[in-house]
C-alpha cells in the first residue's frame, strides 16, 4: 500500500480544524469556494468529485486524492467510474507532458541560436 489512506483523510481533517483556528478568514474562503462550485447543481456530486479526484491526480495531490476519493465513495461512485475518471487524468497528462516537451524542444532551439 503507498500510503494509510484512512489515516491520512483523518489527518488532514484534523488539520484544516488547525488551520482554521490560526487563520479562520482563510479556510472560510477555501470553503466558500468549495460552496460556490456546487452551487448551481448543474453536476450532480458523484460527478464533481470525479472531476476532483481527476484533478487531483494531475495536481500530484495525496491529500486531494484522498478527500475526494472518500467523497466519491459518499457520493456513490463506483470503482469503474472512478477508474474512468482516472484514465481520463492519465491521457490529458500524457497530452500535457507532450505540449510541454515541444516548448521544451523550441527553447532549446531558441537559446540554441
Amino acid at each position: 500500500m503507498f500510503l494509510n489512506w484512512s489515516d491520512l483523510v483523518a489527518t488532514i481533517k484534523k488539520s484544516f480544524g488547525l488551520l482554521a483556528k490560526s487563520n479562520p478568514k482563510m479556510v472560510s474562503a477555501y470553503q466558500a469556494l468549495d460552496e460556490a462550485s456546487a452551487e448551481n447543481n448543474v453536476l450532480d456530486a458523484k460527478t464533481r468529485e470525479l472531476i476532483s479526484l481527476a484533478v487531483a491526480i494531475t495536481t500530484r495531490c495525496d491529500g486531494c486524492i484522498g478527500a475526494h476519493a472518500e467523497a466519491a465513495i459518499k457520493a456513490g461512485a463506483s470503482r469503474e467510474e472512478v477508474a474512468a475518471a482516472l484514465a481520463t487524468a492519465i491521457s490529458l497528462n500524457a497530452g500535457a507532458a507532450y505540449i510541454f516537451s515541444l516548448h521544451a524542444l523550441e527553447a532549446y532551439d531558441a537559446l540554441k541560436s
